[in-house]
Order: structure tokens, then C-alpha cells, then sequence
């Protein structure tokens, strides 16, 4: 099988979104202009078999993670997913793991009505590119540098649960076995927050998705904001799981770790309120963690006593 017959048996479907004229199968894809007002949004993240995931990780967790953390990327400034490209590395033709990896793939995309447009295949190290494309009310998309004294700190769902699926699986944690499936499930399948990153429009000041972990994905925010923040650790939301492991992990897989893919935003005082409105309709809880302060930097609190991370979120070329 060839490079074409591979795309043909595997990834060519019949384009569904209303802004997709012409999907896979051509020289490129072919997109709607947007109405006046509106702005694609789009983003792309690479994932490498040793770095992102065990060489030997099952097809359809890579398929199905590849996508989401792009998505979740869109979630981050409010965007509504239309499609997505998807640049594939093999070493070799696995037909049985290229199934199953598309099984992933397309389980995610068909819960979001999301069309696959186009992409590439080449001969090499098992790596997967996919770009993502979305579109947003330009005068409202979600940003990193809305922030501003006094904003409120919120996160969407639980903290550090993939942190726990990667220590599980690297035998350096104990857990009660009732854990292990809901830590495994959040390390190799995230749920991007797509509602509730829509439904912030218009009240969240900045966000961002928490993939480096939320010491560094807060200071992304902190930085362009040009502003500081106050976190109360004891605000931060735990599971079960977290609570069953935290002698073991302390604040740190939490704060450091990563692979969340939760939303970490900020909402101004006069527009909590209309936050707290619609916020139980979320498929996933919002919690309260902290305050935006005119002070640069992040100031973590241990109860009384200021904390100070081990780490600093992930870094590909961290020395």
C-alpha cells in the first residue's frame, strides 16, 4: 500500500461542517470565508513516540490524544472547532495499530462534528502533527493578555490527574486499583473544554489550557497580562484520586506536571456574577483558586506560608 491508497482506506471521509467545501483527497482543502466579525482560529502541536507517548502506547489513545490537545487549544480562546489537518510519521505500515489509531482519532472528531481537511504521510519516526482550525467572534476571543488587578483565578474540572496516570504507569505510585482507570483515561484521553471555553466569551478577561502545568501555564497569562497573582493551594480542585495519592505527590503534580488540558481563566469582579449564572450548566465543575495582584510573579500559599514549586511546568529544551 502506498502513501495514497493509505489515506483512502483510512482518513478520507465526506466533509460535514458547513465551512468545509472540500476535505481530503485534493491538492488542498477548501474553507468558507467567515461572516464579517469573525476570525479563525487555528493551532498546532506535534506529538513524538518517546517523548509524548510510549512507543508501544496503544493506537487508539495516540489518535485520540493527538487531536484533543489541539482542540483544547481552541477551547482556550473560545473558539468552535471546523476542521483539522493531520501530518503522520510511520516507521512502518502497521495496519492493525493504523486502525486503531484512527479509531481515536475520528471518536473524538465525530463527537465535535469535526472534519479531518487534509495532511501528509511520510516514512520516519512515529511522530503526529495535527493543525487545528476554528473560528471565534474576533472582538471576543478568549486571549492570554486580558488579565488585569483583581481578576479572579478559575480552573475548569481536576488538577493533576494525568500527572497520577504517568507515575501509575511508571510504577512510582501507589493506588488503589478503583483509581487507576479514571487516572489512565485522563493521561491518555483529555476532554477539551470546548462549552465551556464558548461560554466564556464575553466574561473570562484571559485563559489558556493548562498543558505544561499551571505554575507555567499561569505565568503565560502573567506575562502578557503584564500583571502577578496570589494562589490559595488549598483552593486548587483535587479527585479522589489525587486526595488517595497526595502523601505520595504532594502539591507538585498539580502545580508542575501538566497533560491537564483543563481551562485556567480569569474573570473580573463585576463579571463573576454572570459567571456564577451559567457555570453549573458546565459539563465540568469551575473552582475559584486565587487573584490576579499588581504584583509580578506568582505567589503560592500553603495556608499562611508562601510555597515554592519544584518545578516549573514542561520544557522541551529545559537545560
Amino acid at each position: 500500500m502506498d502513501e495514497f491508497g493509505l489515506i483512502a482506506r483510512y482518513f478520507t471521509r465526506s466533509p460535514r461542517g458547513s465551512l468545509v467545501l472540500l476535505g481530503v483527497g485534493d491538492d488542498a482543502a477548501l474553507v468558507a470565508p467567515l461572516q464579517a466579525g469573525s476570525a479563525y482560529a487555528l493551532t498546532t502541536d506535534t506529538l513524538v513516540a518517546g517523548v509524548h507517548f510510549l512507543s508501544d502506547a496503544p493506537g487508539f489513545d495516540v489518535g485520540y490524544k493527538a487531536l484533543a490537545v489541539n482542540v483544547s487549544d481552541l477551547a482556550a480562546m473560545g473558539a468552535r472547532p471546523v476542521g483539522f489537518l493531520l501530518n503522520l510519521s510511520l516507521p512502518t505500515l502497521d495496519e492493525a495499530w493504523l486502525a486503531r489509531f484512527r479509531d481515536g482519532l475520528f471518536a473524538l472528531a465525530d463527537t465535535l462534528a469535526l472534519d479531518l481537511i487534509g495532511g501528509d504521510t511520510v516514512r520516519g519516526p512515529l511522530a503526529v502533527t495535527v493543525t487545528a482550525l476554528g473560528e471565534v467572534p474576533a472582538e471576543s476571543a478568549l486571549r492570554r493578555d486580558g488579565a488585569r488587578v483583581g481578576d479572579r483565578i478559575y480552573v475548569t474540572g481536576f488538577l493533576g490527574e494525568a500527572a497520577l496516570g504517568f507515575f501509575l504507569r511508571a510504577g512510582r505510585l501507589e493506588l488503589p486499583e478503583a483509581f487507576h482507570e479514571q487516572v489512565l483515561g485522563r493521561l491518555d484521553r483529555p476532554i477539551p473544554r470546548i462549552i465551556e471555553g464558548q461560554a466564556l466569551r464575553g466574561v473570562a478577561s484571559a485563559a489558556i489550557d493548562i498543558s505544561d502545568g499551571l505554575v507555567a501555564d499561569l505565568g503565560h497569562i502573567l506575562k502578557a497580562s503584564g500583571v502577578g497573582a496570589s494562589v490559595d493551594l488549598h483552593r486548587l480542585p483535587f479527585s479522589d484520586a489525587y486526595d488517595a495519592a497526595f502523601a505520595q505527590v504532594g502539591f507538585e503534580a498539580a502545580l508542575s506536571f501538566g497533560d491537564d488540558y483543563e481551562l485556567c481563566f480569569t474573570v473580573a469582579p463585576d463579571r463573576v456574577e454572570a459567571l456564577n449564572g451559567f457555570m453549573s450548566r458546565f459539563p465540568c465543575a469551575c473552582h475559584y483558586i486565587g487573584d490576579i495582584t499588581a504584583d509580578t510573579g506568582l505567589t503560592l500559599f500553603d495556608g499562611a506560608a508562601p510555597y515554592t514549586p519544584q518545578g516549573l511546568g514542561f520544557n522541551h529544551f529545559h537545560e
